[in-house]
């Protein structure tokens, strides 16, 4: 029988902390240490149209960053136009998103890789379909959760009650990553990643830089060497050897 893949499902605090730009940039830094990764966006909303198809952009700089070359109804399985909550996007199409596509794309690229980098929407409380929130991919998938979260005001409050919802839910979590610190923080940016190492219960990985560039493959090539200093490869490690 197949070994199969172990990963993370990687989820955000909230819309707009930059998930997908990180998620990439752990993508590409492991791949570079060989590891053949596999990328899964199970929901985009704000697909782009190129010829009679919509696509995800989000699953298109994941799989360039990983290398993987799965096809784009395998790493991107529902994608929707408009850029507004899933389940409403859905909706607004006469579709119903389900957990069995995103499972079936999951196991099928368990098959080829040895990790799987799998990328929420929004916060782990985004409603997907009927019954489904956003929480229920990682703790039906038995995936490690990682959380990343804003370096600003507010930081704290969003993280921690992610950690909680997390944990209510019993969904195992990596830690926690704040994307976007400035190199000379003041304000929250100075004391939100001590208050967060303090007060959470998962453990706090560190913070990446923030960086400035208009392509977002060049800001996950100068996000990738900074993921070596946040345990997250000692961690997958484990996650493979135990799998």
């Amino acid at each position: 029988m197949e070994t199969k893949a172990k990963g993370m499902f990687i989820t955000g605090t909230d819309t707009g902390v930059g998930k997908t730009v990180v998620a990439a940039a752990i993508a590409r830094y492991l791949s570079r240490k060989g590891y053949a990764v596999g990328v899964l966006k199970p929901v985009t909303s704000g697909g782009v149209k190129r010829g009679d198809s919509l696509v995800s952009q989000d699953a298109e700089l994941l799989r360039w960053a990983s290398g993987c070359t799965a096809p784009c109804h395998i790493t991107s399985p529902y994608v929707f136009r408009e850029p507004i909550a899933p389940s409403e996007a859905a909706h607004r199409v006469g579709r119903e998103i389900g957990f069995e596509p995103i499972r079936e794309a999951y196991e099928q690229l368990s098959l080829s890789h040895e990790l799987v980098i799998v990328e929420g929407a929004g916060g782990l409380l985004v409603p997907l379909g009927p019954d489904l929130l956003v929480a229920d991919l990682p703790a039906r998938l038995g995936l490690p959760l990682l959380i990343v979260s804003r370096p600003d005001l507010g930081t704290v409050n969003h993280t921690l009650m992610t950690c909680e919802c997390a944990l209510s839910r019993h969904i195992r979590t990596l830690g926690i990553v704040i994307n976007g610190r400035s190199d000379s923080p003041a304000g929250a940016e100075e004391y939100a990643p001590r208050l967060i190492a303090e007060l959470s219960p998962v453990p706090f990985l560190g913070a990446l830089p923030r960086m400035t560039s208009s392509d977002e493959k060049d800001l996950v090539e100068k996000l990738a060497p900074a993921v070596a200093h946040m345990r997250i490869e000692t961690l997958l490690a484990l996650e493979v050897k135990h799998a």
